[in-house]
């Protein structure tokens, strides 16, 4: 299956691969899939976490195959059949192995319910939505939290904010859009860290767009947004419509949008492109995120507001 579908820049919709473990219904963003193919038998790796059931290498290159029935605690994967979702996203090719794939199904941004804290914790939890088809939930997972809980050095790094050294205090006034409260809460924690100590922390594109257009409004723009630090996926609204929004409207189109998300890889950067990001990188590398906040800043398209 060919899943390298690209949707038209900034219409905040997503196309969701929909699959099964079991009877359970569960789904993925097409953006993140390389290939779907059938199960082929893995090498066993040693001493390897409990949901890594091995590596093979189909096309010369090799792959990490994970159970995601156990990563999901529904028991082990012993089943030498069902299928191989391979995906990428920051910068690494993981295969995922499930029962059964039941179709894609193109939705909008407003469309996926956010879980509450019920169902999702800031911790623990990897679902990032719910989506509704016909009878039955579709529960949206966050596979970069499943990856990060199996190999941790593959999440945010922020050993390479210490690396940084002393820093000296920023005033710029920096708007986050994530809705991982883990994530949102590692970016503000990295960008404190390094100096930067006015930050606003959104949920989503929507809420930022929001306080960015009010902000608009009262004419407090240079005092509340002169920086904005968006994710891509994200419910209500996902990263390329708030940058399409923002790049569109002749009073903000100057705020540099940095799109920071585990999703940029050659094709979301020609989107990104598009969409007049000022800058792309993947998750992992919270350092250069910081450097690129501190390029910005030092070539005058933002300055500190005392």
């Amino acid at each position: 299956m060919d899943s390298k579908i690209l949707l038209e820049n900034g219409t905040n919709e997503l196309e969701i691969l929909e699959f099964k473990l079991g009877e359970n219904s569960y789904g993925i963003n097409v953006a993140k899939i390389r290939e779907i193919i059938t199960y082929q038998p893995v090498t066993p790796v040693p001493n390897a976490h409990p949901s890594v059931e091995g590596i093979f290498m189909p096309r010369d290159k090799m792959i990490t195959a994970i159970s995601l029935k156990n990563a999901l605690q529904m028991g082990d994967d012993d089943s030498n059949d069902g299928l191989f979702i391979i995906t990428n996203f920051n910068k690494l090719d993981v295969a995922f192995h499930v029962d059964r794939v039941m179709g894609i199904h193109r939705v909008n941004w407003t469309e996926i319910i956010k879980p509450d804290a019920t169902v999702n914790n800031e911790v623990e939890g990897v679902s990032t939505g719910i989506v509704k088809f016909d009878d039955r939930l579709v529960i949206i997972l966050d596979f970069e939290k499943i990856v990060s809980d199996i190999s941790p050095e593959t999440g945010l790094r922020m050993t390479e904010i210490d690396a940084l050294g002393e820093r000296e205090r920023s005033s710029v006034p920096i708007v986050i859009a994530e809705d991982s409260h883990l994530l949102n809460k590692l970016i503000n924690d990295a960008l404190t860290a390094a100096g930067y100590v006015n930050i606003k922390r959104t949920e989503d594109g929507l809420e930022a767009w929001n306080y960015i257009v009010e902000a608009k409004e009262k004419g407090e723009l240079d005092s509340k947004v002169q920086l904005v630090i968006t994710d891509i996926e994200m419910p209500q609204m996902d990263g390329h419509r708030l940058t399409h929004m923002i790049k569109t409207d002749d009073k903000l189109k100057d705020i540099p949008v940095v799109i920071f998300s585990s999703l940029v890889n050659e094709e979301m950067r020609i989107k990104g492109e598009a969409l007049g990001a000022d800058a792309q990188l993947s998750k992992p590398e919270i350092g250069n995120l910081v450097r690129i906040v501190d390029k910005l800043v030092s070539d005058g398209k933002v300055a500190n507001v005392e």
